[in-house]
């Protein structure tokens, strides 16, 4: 028995002499500030990355909607989010009163009203105005 504990202790000897100058090394210990000198500029950096390409847009993207929506007027012809189409008969403050056919008139929430077609008969999305 004692020869084995001999030569667990003889190849272990090698493994301690490597790993206790690693161990054993003085530190300063770390304040807790030390880190936020890397961190606060790189979480800044990915604020810019996400506020540039993802609220921007989306808030320039509701602003162009409002004032496609705002511009509503009697006469324009527009689609609805339902996919239907037809012609602005009377806008009210939140609803608009659509003619999609002959004797047919539906009221439907500005906010249905998906693109505006121009006079060409092209669409006039918040995404292509």
């Amino acid at each position: 028995m004692r020869n084995v504990s001999a030569r667990f202790l003889t190849g272990f000897t090698p493994v301690m002499l490597i790993a206790l100058p690693l161990f054993g090394q003085d530190k300063k210990p770390a304040s807790p500030m030390s880190g936020m000198g890397g961190l606060l500029p790189m979480l800044l950096f990915m604020f810019l990355i996400i506020y540039f390409l993802m609220i921007r847009p989306e808030q320039k993207k509701t602003k162009e909607r409002q004032k496609l929506l705002g511009n509503l007027k009697k006469g324009d012809k527009v689609m609805t989010a339902a996919g239907m189409y037809g012609i602005v008969g009377n806008v009210k403050e939140t609803t608009v009163m659509v003619k999609i056919a002959d004797n047919t008139v539906v009221e439907f929430s500005k906010n249905a009203i998906s693109s505006v077609m121009s006079s060409d008969g092209s669409e006039k999305t918040p995404d292509k105005a």
